[in-house]
């Protein structure tokens, strides 16, 4: 039984003092004024911000679809912790939802990738998940986070998970939409499912209310996205 994601999410507290997130890309934590025989990458190490991940992985910042017009951060990158199990997601699927995750905003790579581990061990260890439940985030920062990603079946849509994707932005917009760098990322994610075929060229777009009990993504992004092409007035 797939599980419904709710967007009221308030609680992203990420393990402290944990080096995980670069030790998931096979790399050390160490202080950045040392050599490094491959390369640095920030927001994976805990201490202080001269304290980084030296790594020879191509996975910190690798584009994970493909897509050539938004950056894709893969979930290496991030540093995600393994899913307890997975659910192949067949595609292309026809339906995309859009969401807000009410918690809080985040407009660089440390920050996001932050938010992305906090939501993570929030689904996985208090709601019990098998994963982080969306299938991608966006932040502020103009960039996309891998979630479940175009392969696995999400948890974020009830009735509607295998048979559509949903990106949620980062931050709370009941009062205030994204910026056009988010706004962007999420036109840009789409067009580029649909070039890699994961989303049908006539794919139908809707806010998370609009097949849910919820203000689901906040009053100022549902507005912005109802004036998007793709945006459906019927139910799917």
């Amino acid at each position: 039984m797939l599980i419904v994601l709710i967007c009221t999410i308030t609680l992203f507290v990420p393990a402290l003092g944990s080096d995980a997130p670069c030790h998931n890309i096979g790399g050390t934590c160490q202080d950045d004024h040392l050599h490094c025989s491959g390369s640095y990458h920030t927001g994976l190490c805990s201490g202080g911000t001269h304290r980084r991940c030296c790594s020879h992985s191509s996975a910190a910042g690798t584009d994970s679809g493909m897509c050539s017009h938004v950056k894709v951060y893969s979930r290496a990158s991030w540093g995600a912790r393994a899913p307890k199990h997975v659910t192949t997601m067949h595609t292309p699927a026809s339906l995309f939802f859009v969401h807000h995750t009410e918690g809080n905003f985040c407009h660089d790579f440390a920050s996001c990738a932050t938010q992305m581990r906090g939501i993570q061990n929030y689904h996985m260890d208090s709601r019990g998940w098998s994963d982080i439940g969306y299938s991608f985030l966006v932040g502020e920062d103009g960039a996309v986070y891998e979630g479940r990603g175009w392969h696995h079946v999400g948890a974020h849509t009830q009735g509607y998970n295998s048979r559509g994707f949903a990106a949620s932005v980062m931050g709370s917009f009941m009062h205030r939409k994204p910026n056009d760098a988010a706004l962007n990322a999420i036109k840009n994610l789409i067009q580029c499912g649909i070039d890699h075929g994961y989303i049908t060229s006539g794919y139908s777009l809707y806010g998370h209310r609009d097949v849910g009990s919820t203000d689901c993504p906040g009053d100022a992004l549902y507005s912005e996205i109802r004036t998007w092409p793709h945006y459906s007035t019927h139910h799917p």
